[in-house]
């Protein structure tokens, strides 16, 4: 039963990385987007923002590759993904004590400012790893059934499709005018 629930961390981690590194790198535009984003949210200083954020894409896009692969490597994939989740819950925090309204650009597009909400997502997210990473840790390699397999994907699908649309999720479930 870990080893399905494992795999479903797995798959839930690396799609959620992926599109939003995905996101980050669609084109000029969005990648500059993204960078404007890091700059107005004022937590690296700004001539290091460009900097901080390409780094961000490509930890991402490290995270997505090495949880997708089987352990050992994901669990190295799980570490990244934990830290990340955790310095992105950070600065999603500060950004809120300091009262901005700049987008945080998490997936790319999405153009909401930071919000409680996203602080409660990505702590949601940061369990999934953390979840990942004990079942990586302790798992061996064990020969997976089919239906069992076709349930933690769609299980993780679920869960990419939850968190890739959230903010469009949250917008229509919020009183009008409200943040």
């Amino acid at each position: 039963m870990l080893a399905y629930l494992l795999l479903s961390c797995r798959v839930a981690v690396s799609g959620v990385f992926l599109l939003s590194f995905a996101g980050k790198i669609r084109g000029r535009t969005a990648y500059r987007e993204f960078v404007a984003s890091v700059e107005a949210l004022n937590v690296v200083p700004r001539p290091l923002a460009r900097a901080a954020a390409t780094a961000v894409i490509a930890a991402e896009a490290c995270t997505a590759l090495l949880v997708a692969l089987p352990p050992p490597a994901s669990f190295a994939g799980f570490v990244l993904a934990v830290g990340l989740l955790t310095a992105f819950t950070g600065v999603i925090l500060v950004a809120l004590r300091r009262g901005s309204t700049a987008p945080c650009r998490c997936f790319g597009a999405a153009a909401a400012p930071p919000g409680r909400p996203h602080v409660i997502r990505n702590l949601t997210l940061l369990a999934v790893s953390v979840t990942g990473l004990a079942g990586a840790a302790g798992v061996a390699t064990v020969r997976l059934a089919g239906e069992g397999v076709l349930a933690a994907v769609i299980a993780a699908a679920v869960v990419v499709l939850l968190v890739s649309r959230f903010d469009d999720l949250l917008a229509l479930f919020r009183p009008e005018g409200a943040r």
